[in-house]
């Protein structure tokens, strides 16, 4: 049953990529609801670049979970943490996704790529990945339009239509509700 008032889902970033993305996976997703969708600055709790698997799903967690806390009225919360790892020989990047409701959480995390060996070597020396890009690519904020998979790719895949497939997937457990136990559920199992 849809409400008069549309659903609120808080995003936590200002970067109009990661708002894109979430407008679109959840309209996309949800064809008959309403949203209202809202960006909002929260700390990730892990480094500005994050390294590993790890504290790149943490940075997601935390800025979905702070964003709860600051906006209990809210409806979703949406945690987006980019991050980077050495694989091999290879520094490769992706992004993981975050979504909690008030009894659910869904996860995803993207594709990965690899970054060029000129954009590896400043994120080994302490340089951010979209800093790095622009450094390289000659270019500005970088990361708040199509980001370094954008660039890297010709503008094929933009960042926001990179995070939007993993913004779908990370909703699968509030698609099929019937499937997945609510957090609660989850907590009291262990």
């Amino acid at each position: 049953m849809m409400s008069d008032s549309p659903e609120k889902v808080y995003i936590g970033s200002l970067n109009p990529a990661k708002i894109e993305c979430v407008r679109l996976a959840f309209t996309r997703v949800f064809t008959s609801r309403r949203f209202d969708f809202i960006g909002r600055s929260v700390s990730s709790g892990v480094a500005e670049q994050p390294y590993g698997d790890g504290e790149t799903y943490q940075g997601a967690m935390n800025r979905a979970v702070q964003l709860r806390k600051e906006n209990p009225m809210g409806d979703f919360w949406v945690g987006i943490e980019g991050g980077i790892e050495q694989i091999n020989r290879h520094m490769h990047a992706f992004a993981w996704m975050v979504i909690l409701d008030s009894s659910r959480h869904g996860e995803a995390r993207t594709a990965t790529f690899i970054l060029p060996e000129k954009i590896a070597a400043l994120i080994n020396k302490g340089v951010e990945l979209g800093h790095a890009d622009d450094m390289v690519f000659k270019r500005k904020n970088s990361k708040q339009k199509d980001g370094a998979v954008g660039i890297l790719t010709n503008g094929l895949i933009d960042r926001t239509a990179y995070y939007e497939s993993a913004i779908v997937l990370a909703l699968i457990p509030f698609i099929k509700t019937d499937l997945f136990l609510s957090i609660e559920a989850c907590v009291e199992d262990r």
